[in-house]
Order: C-alpha cells, then sequence, then structure tokens
C-alpha cells in the first residue's frame, strides 16, 4: 500500500507539473485546437499535483488517512464518467482518454484495496477494547424489567436476540420473525429479551408496532455487550456482498422497508441462549443478512 500510494503521489506530481509547464503539449500530439484559456488546463494540472502530495502523506499510515484515498478514488472514478460522456458526443477525441487510464483506470484495484483494508482496522480497533467476562456482563446488565439477564436466566431461560440497527430491514424482519415464532419459543418456558443500539423509548415504540412491546429489552449503545459476547461489526463483504443485496431485495419485496440509521450500521447481530446465567448455546451471523431459527436456538439442552 505504501509503495502504490508513493508512485501515484510521484505520477500526481509530475503529471501536475508537466501539464502546468507545458499546457499545450497534449493538444499539439493530438492535433487539437489550442485551448483560449491555457490557464485552466495548468489549473487541472495544479490539483492534480496537489492530490500527489496527499498521496505521498498517506503512503506512510494508509489506514489512518483514508480520506486522502477515498476523495482520490472518486476522483478516478467520476472523472472517467465525464470523459465518456465527452468523447460519446465527439466533444474530445478518443486519444484524449488515454489520461484516463494512466490517471485513473489503473489506480481502481489498488485503491479499494486500501479502502478495504482502512475498513477492516477500523472495525478491529473499534472492537479490541477489553471487557469483562461473559458472566460479569450478564450480571452487571440490566433489563428493561428491572432484573438483570442473569438473574432472569435464573429464573428461566432466556433467548437473548441481538439486533442490528433498526432502520436496517434485516433487523425488522428479525423482528417480524420473532413475532412469528414467539409461541414456539416460549412454550417450554424460554423467554425472549431483545438487545439493541437505540434510545429506550424509540425502541420501546418501534417494537409495538411487531407486537414485542412488552418484550424486555437491553439499550447497548456503545455495544458493550455485542462486543462482550463476541460479536463484531462486519466486514465489507459480509454487509455489502452479492448474498447480502439479494436478500435484502427479497426482505424488502416482503414489505421489510428500511428507515433512518439508528446505531451502528456495521454491527452484525447474533443469537445467545441463557440459562442459570451462562451463555450455553450461541448462534453468531455469517453476514448482514444471515437468518436464525429462532425456535430451534429456544430449545431446552438435553437432560444428562
Amino acid at each position: 500500500m505504501r509503495n502504490v500510494l508513493l508512485a501515484a503521489g510521484l505520477y500526481n506530481v509530475l503529471w501536475g507539473a508537466w501539464a502546468v509547464l507545458f499546457p499545450g503539449a497534449i493538444f499539439n500530439w493530438l492535433d487539437m485546437p489550442q485551448p483560449n484559456y491555457p490557464q485552466f488546463w495548468q489549473c487541472i494540472g495544479m490539483i492534480v499535483g496537489v492530490y500527489g502530495v496527499g498521496y505521498a502523506i498517506a503512503a506512510f499510515d494508509p489506514a489512518k488517512h483514508w480520506p486522502i484515498v477515498l476523495v482520490g478514488f472518486l476522483g478516478k472514478v467520476f472523472g472517467p464518467l465525464g470523459m465518456v460522456q465527452a468523447l460519446w458526443t465527439g466533444q474530445l477525441p478518443w486519444g484524449f482518454a488515454l489520461n484516463c487510464v494512466t490517471n485513473d483506470l489503473i489506480w481502481w484495484v489498488p485503491f479499494l484495496l486500501i479502502l478495504r483494508h482502512a475498513w477492516d482496522r477500523y472495525q478491529s480497533d473499534a472492537d479490541a477494547a477489553p471487557l469483562s467476562d461473559e458472566s460479569t456482563l450478564l450480571a452487571q446488565t440490566m433489563t428493561t424489567n428491572g432484573i438483570s439477564l442473569a438473574d432472569a436466566s435464573q429464573q428461566h431461560p432466556v433467548l437473548l436476540v441481538f439486533l442490528r440497527q433498526s432502520g436496517c430491514s434485516f433487523c425488522r424482519e428479525a423482528l417480524a420473525d420473532l413475532a412469528a415464532c414467539r409461541a414456539g419459543i416460549e412454550k417450554n418456558g424460554t423467554k425472549l429479551a431483545l438487545v439493541h443500539m437505540d434510545s429506550a423509548a424509540s425502541f420501546a415504540d418501534f417494537t409495538k408496532s411487531y407486537g414485542l412491546g412488552d418484550v424486555p429489552a437491553i439499550s447497548d449503545p456503545e455495544r458493550r455487550l455485542y462486543r462482550g459476547l463476541g460479536l463484531r461489526r462486519g466486514k465489507l463483504n459480509q454487509l455489502f456482498g452479492i448474498s447480502v443485496w439479494w436478500r435484502g431485495f427479497k426482505s424488502f419485496l416482503a414489505g421489510h422497508r428500511p428507515g433512518a440509521l439508528e446505531g451502528d450500521g456495521a454491527q452484525l447481530p447474533g443469537v445467545f441462549f441463557i440459562q442459570q446465567g451462562r451463555v450455553m448455546r450461541r448462534f453468531i451471523l455469517a453476514n448482514a443478512a444471515d437468518r436464525p431459527d429462532y425456535t430451534a436456538m429456544a430449545q431446552l439442552p438435553a437432560a444428562s
């Protein structure tokens, strides 16, 4: 990544200097009329050269300086789109497109890979804070019923369902699924509890529309319980992979429309079966679109 960004920086500085010092050169090579205002072309050269300085700075810590890489990548995407329009309408000769090949297209893949690395680094750093052990977390976490998860699980098994942010269509699908199978979950004495990242008041209103307003809930906007039980932010393929888009499309057709972002949009959900203050069974979703079998998760362990 460092070498790629240093190379991009050097290329941009050299190309920018060439455009500033010899603004008419490319027009001579392509037998194009000289522009009436060469200062515009020199200004473009100055902008490209300044980008090169930014790339050189980003090279020494690509993950930290990802905004520079992102801005550069966006320019390398939008520039060719404008070029295609100019070539299609005949306003520029096809030879002029060589600029897009060397300035933009050859950098798409490496810049994308750098941005993916920055995302993964961000996910890892955000989830790396030391936390209490599971038993302590369950004892410290209070539900809206005024009782801790550990104490509740002493009275009856608890199926603890962690949700994605409430604006996500998969979160809404999960609540609809839970409402549909709630009788099957509770027939053996297991009780539901929900973990979310909204405020307690807004989440209570939200769940009422699914008939789950009476279910104990835990507001965890700082993701303390999420992280403590091993739930992490998703990687790009877990959030935006082809299978996720396809499942999202089907969820949308089923009536689960997305809403405003509430909480961490990258957080992945999970399901935990808790009994006697201990996690007995867990299901960590492989991606944002994974769909647990809540009824199977709520089954009591077989007697030994």
